[in-house]
């Protein structure tokens, strides 16, 4: 089975409106329709509920569309990839790489060990890492590979996957 690993970040595109929702929505579906299993690191729904909950802290999501996403989030199927190698991958890619810390690498490192590419909507991350780790791959680029093989511009801006499930 075809897999991918995806982030917080990536995920939080579907949950809320951000500049790359649409981007994420047409990619989940495309993985959808292939039967794409998702994968990612234990860290994941801390990761994803902790920014869904600074969101409503900080006012720039309502409170009721806090709690629908957050419930939504938990239903994400994504397949946690744990064990002390994902740790020990973690911790070597972060010194090749540069990273002053593991998070991001445990995902880089999920990718690594089960063999597939990582998805994110973190440019800052790609622009780091992109030379030394050839699996990553950015939201921003799903759009613009989308547009040459149809040779017509993305599909407008439309609500999030939450809206959609």
């Amino acid at each position: 089975m075809e897999r991918v690993c995806i982030d917080a970040s990536l995920a939080l595109a579907w949950l809320s409106y951000e500049k790359y929702t649409p981007n994420a929505n047409a990619l989940m579906r495309e993985w959808q329709t292939r039967g794409v299993e998702l994968v990612g690191p234990p860290m994941f729904h801390a990761e994803v509920t902790s920014v869904l909950r600074q969101h409503v802290f900080f006012k720039r999501m309502l409170p009721d569309e806090g709690d629908e996403a957050f419930s939504i989030s938990l239903g994400i199927p994504i397949r946690i990839v744990d064990g002390v190698e994902v740790y020990r991958t973690a911790w070597q890619m972060s010194k090749e790489l540069g990273l002053p810390v593991c998070y991001d690498s445990q995902y880089l490192a999920v990718a690594e060990l089960e063999d597939c590419e990582f998805w994110t909507a973190d440019k800052k991350l790609v622009d780091t890492v992109k030379k030394k780790a050839a699996r990553i791959r950015w939201i921003g680029d799903y759009a613009r590979e989308q547009a040459r093989e149809t040779q017509k511009a993305p599909e407008p801006d439309s609500p999030g996957l939450r809206r959609e499930m």
